[in-house]
Parts: C-alpha cells; structure tokens; sequence
C-alpha cells in the first residue's frame, strides 16, 4: 500500500521535471525557427544570451555579462568579438574608471531583438491558436508567474 504525504496541498504541487522539460521543447523550437525568413544571420543560441544580456542591461561589463550567463569570460569575450564586428554592440569606458569596458547596445541590435520577438511571438500565436480557449486562458493567466519565476531564477545566478 502506498502513502501519500499530505503535509503539501495538492494545489501547490509543481511537476518541476515537466516544466523544464516543457519549457526547453517550447524555448528550442522557437529559437530553432526565429531566423527563418528574417534577412538577420544566424546567430547561435549563446551570441543571442549575450546579447539579450546587454540589450536588458545597457552599461554592463564583461564580467558580469559572464556572470550572469554562468559562463567564462573568455568565452563571452570571444563571442562578444562577433558581436562587435556585426556592429550589434559598441565597448565604451565609464568616466569613473577608464580600464572598466562598458558593452551598450547599437540600434541595429534592438531593431533585431524587436524583430527577433516578434517572429517568437507568431511562432507561439501560430501554436497556441490550436488550443482550446482554456488551455490559451491558462497560458495567459500563468505569464506573471513565469515571469517572476525568470526573475528569481536570473537573482540566483
């Protein structure tokens, strides 16, 4: 005979495996199609990390984009050599500290993550639109929580 615990409401159970999974399938298959008939090269999945980073953090370093990312430096300093050739981001120097490199992004950058977003969305309006109306009314009512939850997960580093 099995024994349930019930020290936890049945209402605030999270099936933490299927949402990773559930979100990785949702988070692959929308970048996997976003360069699609957009004109914007390829960009990997990391560049994109990067320079989302940069783009919600105008003025950061390297080392926190790094850090943020979970990454090595060096790593993000290669990459950021291919954004700054693409002309996506400009390095500056603060006036404070003048060895302190500042990533900013170009207009080009935002005129991509605009874009690039807006295809998302369509890709996700195209697959929502073959849920039923509660399933689509479910999704809505969930975006504060997986917006806080994103939030959270980004303040744990």
């Amino acid at each position: 005979m099995e024994v349930r615990r019930t020290d936890t409401p049945q209402a605030e159970v999270v099936d933490h495996r299927a949402l990773a999974v559930a979100l990785l399938e949702i988070s692959s298959h929308v970048r996997r199609r976003s360069h699609q008939g957009t004109g914007i090269p390829p960009l990997s999945s990391g560049v994109l990390d990067i320079l989302r980073v940069i783009d919600d953090h105008p003025g950061i370093t390297v080392a926190e984009v790094a850090a943020r990312l979970g990454r090595q430096m060096s790593n993000v300093s290669t990459a950021l050599r291919e954004l700054v050739a693409l002309g996506l981001v400009t390095r500056g120097r603060e006036t404070a500290d003048k060895r302190c490199v500042t990533l900013r992004p170009t207009a080009e950058s935002l005129r991509i993550k605009t874009l690039l977003e807006s295809v998302w969305a369509g890709d996700l309006a195209a697959g929502t639109s073959r849920l039923l109306p509660a399933e689509r009314a479910q999704i809505q009512a969930s975006l504060p929580a997986l917006k806080r939850l994103a939030s959270v997960l980004a303040d744990l580093g």
